[in-house]
């Protein structure tokens, strides 16, 4: 084992309170927030039983570990949650000035599209000079 790989090796929890394992030797049965997620679950409210340390920029970094058998299903929006989302984006694109919905965010630095704040770069028919 290498000097870098035996700082981070603490299996007991002696060194840093939870057992720690050096990047990719975590053993199997544990994940990480990511992986979770990826895998469709989420820590269900559960705290970490290890940690993986690696060195990184400015210092170690740590990733927490939570067991697979204890999480659960991660929630999915409801039909409402997924209405008033799409409402909140649309209300978004919806100019203030003109009230022509636009297929982009409105600039909050204007607050109103880039026809309404430039004129003077679109021509009659709407498209740009």
């Amino acid at each position: 084992m290498t000097r870098y790989m035996a700082k981070f090796d603490d299996p007991d929890g002696h060194r840093y309170s939870l057992p720690t394992y050096p990047w990719q030797s975590a053993p199997t049965g544990l994940a990480t927030r990511r992986q979770l997620r990826g895998l469709g679950l989420c820590p269900g409210g559960h705290d970490p039983v290890a940690q993986v340390m690696w060195r990184g920029r400015g210092g170690d970094r740590v990733g927490y570990l939570y067991r697979i058998d204890q999480a659960r299903p991660k929630r999915t929006a409801t039909p409402a949650v997924l209405a008033a989302i799409a409402k909140a984006l649309e209300a978004r694109r919806t100019c203030a000035t003109c009230g022509t919905v636009r297929p982009y965010y409105i600039p909050t630095s204007l607050g109103e599209c880039l026809h309404c704040a430039y004129p003077h770069m679109y021509d009659v028919i709407g498209g740009a000079v």
